[in-house]
């Protein structure tokens, strides 16, 4: 029996509670682009709707999630692999009781841990099931097999990018990287972008448009536009102050834009269209796929 077909036995053996977490991975081709001020901002505005919200911070070697939300945490995801802790103990509660989890300095040899370690690992994950309704993934920018992992195990990305020419150009390379990937199921997987960083919602859509033209031109690969985030000074001097702009400044035009966001991504009717996978089902997926390829997260 192979180690993928040992993740599968586990999962059906300890079963996640039902409903499974929503997992939401947010990703750019590039750095700069508001990724993770995204991630934080969605978190806060889900929260307001009433949802237990947790972020992964999985941009390994950087702790940006730590250093908006002004904590430190005390263990990381590390912490949950190589120590033995569990996943209560990993998670640091952050404003508005949002959860994260540090990546730590990165989960190097996943494909190398014993089937023990591996189950430890399965068994944990599948209690944040019962812990949130959704998980947002923060990933590391650019195109790199971690961030590829993480996009095809996920599902539901969010793609976040700026009207700069770099900052779309690096986009369509991630998305023609992650078409290749050999493991990617287009029919299994909602794309959608945000255009951040913007003047109006014209350049916003204008943005889109330009991404949309040469993805579906070149890749036929279906995404689409979740919508903008205005250039807010309100969202810079939140920044500064290590603070979520959707808590410090609620009424501020970059906040209610991440409101819109989420209202929209809460809509029954597109919840109703997703494939829930829970974190459990979701790092096997990450494991059993490096497992065939000899790679290293």
């Amino acid at each position: 029996m192979d180690q993928a077909e040992q993740l599968r036995n586990v999962i059906k053996l300890n079963p996640a509670p039902r409903p499974l977490a929503r997992i939401i991975t947010v990703t750019s081709g590039k750095g700069g682009v508001g990724k993770s001020n995204t991630s934080i901002n969605l978190a806060c505005q889900f929260k307001k709707l009433g949802q237990r919200v947790l972020i992964l911070d999985a941009d390994f070697g950087l702790a940006n999630i730590e250093i908006m939300f002004g904590t430190v945490p005390k263990h990381n995801f590390c912490d949950l692999i190589y120590q033995g802790k569990s996943i209560t103990d990993i998670i640091t509660w952050g404003p508005m009781d949002i959860g994260f989890i540090s990546g730590g300095s990165g989960i190097a040899g996943l494909s190398n841990l014993s089937q023990d370690y591996l189950n430890y690992i399965i068994q944990n994950l599948a209690k944040l099931d019962a812990i949130a309704d959704i998980v947002i993934i923060d990933t590391g920018a650019g195109i790199s097999d971690a961030v590829l992992d993480f996009l095809v195990a996920s599902g539901e990305i969010l793609l976040v990018a700026t009207p700069e020419p770099t900052s779309i150009t690096d986009s369509y390379s991630l998305l023609k990287a992650l078409n290749r990937h050999p493991r990617f199921l287009r029919e299994d997987s909602k794309i959608k972008v945000i255009a951040n960083k913007v003047s109006s919602d014209t350049e916003g859509e204008t943005m889109y448009n330009k991404l949309n033209t040469v993805v579906n031109r070149y890749l036929k690969l279906p995404i689409t536009y979740l919508g903008a985030i205005p250039q807010d000074y309100h969202l810079e001097d939140a920044v500064m102050q290590q603070k979520p702009v959707s808590m410090q400044s609620p009424r501020s035009k970059s906040a209610l834009a991440y409101e819109k966001m989420a209202y929209a991504l809460m809509d029954k009717e597109y919840d109703k269209s997703l494939v829930k996978r829970g974190m459990a089902a979701f790092f096997s997926h990450i494991v059993a796929g490096n497992k065939k390829t000899g790679q290293m997260l």
